[in-house]
């Protein structure tokens, strides 16, 4: 574009109400991807009387992340509803900042050294399972069991029935997020306001137990937000259940896509193996969190990069606009809410110059290809877990999970799918197999 010349204007679907568009976006997986190609990199349309700003692409999601108070935080109102007013998500400025530096602490380096060991024990649980049962395990709902008891039991300290029974509530808060948040007698918005009452009943209940329990909420002890004033209970049990969010949902995903992606190609699996034969199982309690790191593994990392780039645990996150922006060249007005759709923008790459190398052997960001990460840039944007101020607090409590797993089964088990059953995703809430990512296991 011309630097003398201004912004282009914003492309437009041309949908008013947005009742088609919303079905659309719920039911069809292209739903961003088919109009990025009709409008470009930037477009707006509405989805039930909201007007979306959809973004893909390094310069457009670039400009946006370095707009600084240009943006703010947004999500659906579903979301924000069943987290809360007091959540930190559905707060800007110093509240967020206060309110997420006191959360953060339970996932900082020194929490992740002492939940290591801890993790370890629960994929070694998951691993004698496997090698004992009979019949086909349903993979996927045995990671959200375990991503689960890493956020309650490790984090949170709870045990058996406190643990269970805040599972079950979670898992009918969970369904509900991304739905039409209208509290119909027996909808799944109206079942998930019911289950987010009684989560946070028994996360007060959390709070009141801090001291007896064995996991981590002793670090939030003395958290104080920036004008020095205690958070209220009130306030640290909504941080208390985005937590679990953070650290269970995206998780769950990116580990059932993860075995689903080895199992699907298993010359990836073979490749990914040799590497793991150099890797120690169990890893000693001092270096467990950072045993498989991205130095001492790059091809497991690698793996986790590809997985995470295909099948991002969440298709894309929101900002609103603060004052009108320039995104890839495109003038987004004051007010409006963007997305960042990740999963299609993790596929897209712009057309190299004509005659260049690049244009000669063009990227192929369809296929699951793991190696591509060690060979240099991929072409596309990751940010699986949000970008800038706002990236999901669970970030590194979730890679650190996925490292542990993939290590601890791999080195004691090989899997195999049962056969008969459907491997497609379903999106929402977040990727997982539709049938469950049924296996049958036996010793490695």
């Amino acid at each position: 574009m011309n630097s003398r010349q201004g912004p282009r204007p914003l492309p437009r679907t041309g949908a008013v109400g947005g009742v088609l568009e919303a079905l659309a976006f719920f039911r069809d997986p292209a739903f961003a991807q088919t109009r990025f190609e009709r409008h470009g990199e930037v477009f707006e349309t509405v989805l039930l009387g909201q007007p979306m700003v959809f973004i893909r692409g390094a310069a457009a999601i670039d400009d946006l992340l370095a707009a600084g108070d240009g943006v703010e935080g947004w999500w659906p109102e579903s979301v924000r509803q069943l987290l809360g007013s007091r959540s930190l998500v559905n707060r800007n400025g110093p509240a967020h900042r206060a309110r997420r530096r006191v959360v953060g602490q339970l996932f900082s380096a020194a929490a992740l050294r002492r939940y290591s060991p801890r993790i370890v024990g629960l994929v070694d649980e998951l691993a004698a399972e496997l090698a004992t049962a009979t019949a086909p395990v349903p993979l996927a709902a045995r990671m959200r069991r375990f991503a689960f008891a890493v956020i309650a039991t490790v984090v949170l300290g709870l045990e058996g029935p406190d643990r269970d029974a805040l599972f079950v509530d979670f898992e009918i808060w969970t369904q509900a997020l991304f739905s039409i948040p209208l509290a119909l007698p027996g909808s799944p918005f109206a079942r998930a306001l019911a289950a987010r009452r009684r989560l946070l009943a028994r996360l007060q209940r959390v709070l009141e137990r801090a001291p007896q329990l064995s996991g981590g909420l002793d670090l939030l002890a003395g958290g104080l937000d920036e004008l020095g004033v205690p958070l209220t209970d009130d306030d640290l049990v909504e941080q208390l259940l985005l937590l679990l969010f953070a650290g269970y949902e995206t998780t769950a995903s990116s580990l059932s896509c993860l075995m689903r992606a080895l199992l699907l190609h298993p010359p990836v699996e073979d490749w990914l193996r040799q590497e793991l034969q150099t890797l120690p199982w169990p890893p000693t309690a001092e270096a467990a969190a950072s045993a498989y790191d991205p130095q001492r593994a790059p091809q497991l990392n690698a793996l986790v990069q590809e997985v995470l780039r295909l099948t991002p645990p969440v298709g894309g996150f929101f900002r609103r606009t603060t004052r009108p922006l320039t995104l890839a060249g495109v003038a987004v007005p004051a007010g409006r809410v963007v997305q960042v759709a990740l999963a299609a923008s993790n596929r897209y790459a712009p057309e190299p110059p004509a005659g260049t190398a690049a244009a000669a052997t063009p990227l192929d960001l369809n296929t699951f290809r793991p190696q591509r990460h060690l060979e240099g840039a991929t072409g596309a944007t990751l940010l699986p877990f949000s970008g800038g101020e706002r990236v999901c607090l669970g970030k590194a409590l979730a890679e650190l999970e996925i490292r542990l797993m993939v290590v601890g089964l791999l080195r004691q088990l090989r899997l195999e799918l049962a056969h008969d059953q459907d491997l497609e995703l379903q999106l929402l809430p977040s990727p997982t197999p539709r049938d469950g990512l049924l296996v049958r296991a036996q010793g490695a």
